[in-house]
């Protein structure tokens, strides 16, 4: 039996934002409580750290995930930063469940091949990468990013939705909330200085 797994390659080119998304498994509403969103944001500021990425946008959606990042070095691995978001949060939330005795376990447990089982939080595979290389297209990227609760009906304004970086746009950056990851935007020269 052959599996049929999505494949995204991850490239990036100087010069080059990212758009990233990932989804939940199978699509289902798994981040809907607030502790496991703040553990979310507390993966994300580690992995930024860690692989050197800066948080230009993001928003943490019931299903799936949205964030718009841009290296602060030349050299970048987009799969790495995504894999230390991913896992460190999935383990995190596998251990929640088994001390609690969920039963949410149970459907997030999945045969991966005969006589073997693995926990699935997030979709299999890399999720959406796109990377961007214009102001125009980083500003409609975020633009879209910070639209996603308005157009799901969650919110009637994209300020109102906390697990967002819409509300520090509003502020001009004012606005800290240290309950979210932190966010650089992008820096004025970063097209300029990434062309020379």
């Amino acid at each position: 039996m052959t599996r049929n797994r999505k494949r995204v390659r991850h490239f990036h080119e100087l010069g080059d934002c990212h758009e990233l998304t990932f989804s939940c498994y199978q699509n289902r509403s798994l981040l809907v409580c607030d502790p496991w969103k703040q553990m979310l944001c507390q993966s994300i500021e580690r992995a930024l750290g860690r692989y050197q990425f800066g948080l230009i946008a993001f928003v943490i959606m019931p299903n799936h995930l949205h964030m718009l990042v841009y290296p602060k070095q030349r050299e970048c691995r987009v799969d790495r930063f995504l894999w230390a978001i991913k896992r460190p949060f999935s383990y995190r939330i596998k251990q929640l469940l088994q001390e609690t005795q969920n039963p949410l376990l149970d459907h997030l447990i999945i045969r991966d091949r005969p006589g073997s089982t693995v926990f699935r939080f997030w979709q299999e595979g890399p999720g959406y990468d796109r990377n961007l290389s214009s102001l125009k297209a980083v500003e409609a990227s975020i633009d879209y990013i910070h639209m996603n609760p308005v157009r799901k009906k969650l919110v009637d304004q994209s300020r109102d939705w906390k697990w967002s970086s819409a509300r520090w746009y509003e502020s001009e950056g004012e606005l800290v909330d240290s309950d979210l990851p932190e966010l650089s935007g992008l820096p004025w020269d970063f097209f300029k200085s990434n062309q020379e």
